[in-house]
């Protein structure tokens, strides 16, 4: 049997832990492989820690073709709904594949100009608004928002802080508006000294809001939630006009 392993897709989604790995294996070992692998064509989608753990001990195990997969964003959408199925993805987890999921269908919804639009995808459902990639998640809104935060500002040691429950999604969004360097050594320092760099945000934040806004600040400031709530309402539109049509 021909199985590839695409690279891609090996690492779309976050590696198991090494004790998540050795209790797989443990596993397999014990009760065999129950589970199927899926494929599409000869290439793996679900199943990778399953086939190298099968493969490195010659434990038999079954292959199933899903038929659904019409490219390579289907296939990310039905790995993403599957990982959000599972009780073991932490919220973190949770709010980075929901957010990647919304990716995907908003560019279905708006196509390039001049291109017809894309045929549906497996999950027809728009979710292209934050509390739709909250619901999609099972975490709340403010939580989306502060996974976004995370994702544009904090550096690659923060984020792994936060995958590793060493800092909350909370407190890193606060650290991750500090420099590159301040995030650095907040990690370097460990736990505490992540807790002491939030608190100490939070506190200068604090202080900046006693003080009145400048005009300048206040029309940016709405300018922006301007343009956010315009692209929102854009997508939906776009959205109901592909229904309609």
């Amino acid at each position: 049997m021909n199985i590839t392993v695409n690279e891609e897709l090996l690492a779309y989604i976050d590696p198991l832990t090494p004790e998540e790995h050795g209790a797989l294996e443990r596993s397999l070992l014990t009760e065999g492989c129950r589970d199927a692998l899926v494929l599409w064509g000869d290439v793996l989608v679900d199943g990778h820690n399953r086939y190298g753990i099968c493969s490195k001990h010659g434990i038999p195990f079954n292959t199933v073709q899903n038929s659904r997969f019409k490219s390579i964003d289907d296939v990310h959408l039905w790995m993403i709904d599957q990982h959000l199925g599972r009780r073991s993805v932490s919220d973190f987890q949770r709010g980075v594949l929901a957010l990647r999921k919304k990716d995907i269908l908003a560019s279905r919804v708006q196509p390039p100009s001049g291109e017809p639009p894309v045929s549906g995808p497996l999950t027809p459902e728009p979710m292209i608004t934050r509390d739709a990639i909250a619901k999609a998640a099972r975490i709340s809104s403010n939580t989306i928002s502060q996974i976004q935060k995370i994702q544009k500002s904090a550096t690659p040691e923060l984020v792994a802080a936060v995958k590793s429950g060493t800092i909350s999604i909370n407190a890193a969004a606060t650290v991750a508006s500090l420099p590159v360097e301040e995030q650095v050594a907040a990690v370097a320092g460990g736990k505490k000294e992540l807790q002491q760099a939030a608190r100490q945000v939070r506190e200068t934040k604090g202080v900046a809001r006693t003080e009145p806004e400048s005009p300048e600040a206040v029309i940016a400031r709405l300018k922006q939630t301007i343009a956010e709530l315009s692209a929102e309402n854009a997508a939906l539109k776009a959205k109901l006009a592909e229904l309609t049509s």
